[in-house]
């Protein structure tokens, strides 16, 4: 038998010696895996914080979406000065019943920080021409401009939140 293991034996060894290797590597990038799941916990907001979301639906007068999309090309500058932080402007694209609409959502850290943002960037004297540019393209109804606005919570299972 003696005869028969040692030709094996340096085979045992490398499988030892591989073997221990494999134990170490798999048990570090569990630590590491670990250690990194937590660490991006840290920075994760909860559901249940104040932190709201606000979509605004502008309906347009006819043919001006263009027009008022090239507005805020250009506030956005400015809405990024008072911590107005947009996620992102869009238009449609094929919908006919959405032709004539601009969307975009604002994230918030509560709606008190909202309110006082807003109220900041109206008093700007620099976004007065900007307002005064965007007021003949927003439809009217009734008397008031047509644009939809909500405030949104996340839920507790949004990737976004």
């Amino acid at each position: 038998m003696k005869t028969f293991l040692k030709p094996a034996q340096p085979i045992l060894d490398r499988w030892k010696f591989k073997g221990s290797i494999l134990a170490t590597a798999l048990v570090s990038f569990l630590a590491g895996s670990l250690c990194t799941a937590r660490l991006t916990h840290l920075t994760e907001v909860r559901a249940d914080s104040n932190r709201v979301f606000q979509v605004m639906i502008y309906h347009t007068v006819p043919g001006k979406s263009p027009d008022l999309e090239s507005v805020f090309r250009d506030v956005s500058k400015l809405q990024t000065k008072y911590n107005l932080n947009v996620v992102g402007y869009w238009v449609p694209n094929d919908d006919p019943a959405w032709k004539d609409t601009f969307v975009y959502l604002v994230v918030h850290p509560s709606r008190d920080a909202a309110d006082a943002n807003w109220k900041a960037l109206h008093a700007d004297p620099e976004f007065l021409p900007y307002r005064k540019a965007a007021e003949p393209l927003i439809r009217q109804v009734n008397g008031a401009f047509d644009v939809d606005v909500v405030y949104m919570r996340p839920t507790d299972y949004s990737a976004m939140k």
